[in-house]
């Protein structure tokens, strides 16, 4: 039988991936992939809350001529009393559009693009810090009317803190998902209240894992009494509840006039949720320290800390990424149940669980207060641990 003498030529389908990377199996996850646009899309509502949500106009024509952006002055300096959140997510949305133009505009030139970079990172920080906040009550949606402006609102022209309805409205045209028990409405509170949960799930998340990555590593790379010592104190501290530590920092706090109640927070739960963590990485640690690419580093004279930095994070990483994930759903959880009970974020900051408390008396009369603030909780923590989920089936070690 005579052969052709032409060599077949495999040829990539287009829905493969060409080499079965992390990502590529991550991607072939319909589970994983589902809660990975959850978590974005959560990330955009919350970020773009003053573009969805807000009472003052992005944009106002006069008869005049005359124009003026009223709501940019509230944008730098939030009229709320966790303004450094507000600060933080206004300076996202600010930066990120830009940042992805400007490296966009400069493709090929790599240090342009890196020093561009770094530059919009700090000079879009200096009206943050120059801008204070001013104190405006004023019912934009009648001035208009009264001055026969033109103004252009967002899709929701309502703010967080405005009472623009009677209490408990139920869902209407006006208000999309009804009002609370003052008459806020429960859309705007809502998106806001999306900042809250994703600032406390990454902020407290990322806390506990520098706090639980270094003292894991420490011990498990020194091992012996130094060991033994480090975890008879971690298992310490896991034995403090958790819920006594807030109520004592909130009402020492409070006495103090302090109004950061999401900083409090953010610090209870990063500062006692690192104890899982701790284990896991030591557990890591101890598997990796005893392979040869660790002698080698000890054999060559390289530093333990550069060892643990560069050598062995990086090998454990894997684990570290999916605590984190689902860490961050259970930190959002966390503070939901403490605004629940009235130990978390202090009113008036919109919080899911705060939005829940307000229809405990009677769920079934208050239906939309239950409903809704509900299905946004069950959406962030169905979102992170799906993608966690994702990212255990890629990374964890078969």
């Amino acid at each position: 039988m005579e052969s052709s003498g032409e060599t077949a030529v495999p040829v990539n389908r287009p829905e493969e991936c060409p080499e079965p990377s992390a990502l590529c199996r991550f991607r072939r996850d319909a589970l994983a992939m589902t809660g990975a646009v959850g978590v974005v899309l959560l990330l955009a509502a919350a970020v773009a809350a003053p573009l969805l949500a807000n009472g003052r106009p992005l944009l106002m024509l006069e008869e005049n001529g005359t124009f003026s952006l009223p709501f940019l002055h509230t944008f730098f300096a939030p009229d709320s009393p966790e303004y450094l959140i507000e600060q933080t997510f206004n300076y996202a949305l600010l930066l990120l559009p830009l940042l992805g133009l400007w490296r966009l505009l400069t493709r090929s030139r790599r240090r342009l693009r890196r020093l561009g970079s770094w530059g919009l990172v700090f000079l879009l920080l200096l009206p943050f810090l120059m801008s204070r906040p001013k104190l405006d009550r004023r019912d934009y949606r009648q001035w208009v009317v009264e001055r026969n402006a033109r103004a252009w609102f967002t899709p929701i022209p309502y703010g967080p803190f405005e009472v623009v309805a009677p209490p408990y409205e139920t869902p209407s045209v006006r208000h999309w998902l009804g009002t609370d028990e003052i008459g806020r409405d429960v859309a705007a509170r809502l998106l806001y209240g999306a900042r809250v949960s994703l600032a406390v799930g990454l902020g407290a998340t990322l806390l506990a894992l520098v706090i639980g990555t270094a003292v894991g590593l420490a011990a498990g790379y020194w091992r012996g009494w130094f060991d033994l010592g480090v975890m008879r104190l971690v298992e310490m501290v896991m034995c403090f509840p958790t819920f006594l530590l807030l109520l004592i920092l909130m009402a020492i706090l409070s006495d103090r006039k302090f109004e950061q109640s999401i900083l409090i927070v953010i610090a209870v739960i990063g500062l006692t949720g690192w104890i899982g963590l701790t284990f896991l990485v030591r557990g890591e640690v101890l598997k990796q320290r005893v392979l040869p690419y660790i002698q080698s580093c000890e054999v060559a004279g390289i530093p333990a800390w550069r060892t643990m930095l560069v050598h062995l994070l990086p090998n454990i990483s894997g684990p570290i990424l999916i605590s984190f994930t689902f860490g961050v759903a259970g930190a959002i959880l966390a503070e939901s149940g403490l605004s629940f009970l009235g130990f978390g974020v202090q009113p008036p900051t919109a919080s899911w669980g705060g939005l829940l408390r307000q229809a405990s008396e009677d769920p079934l009369t208050y239906w939309h207060m239950t409903v809704f603030p509900g299905l946004a909780l069950f959406w962030a923590l169905c979102s992170f641990n799906f993608t966690g989920e994702g990212l255990r089936k890629v990374l964890a070690p078969r």
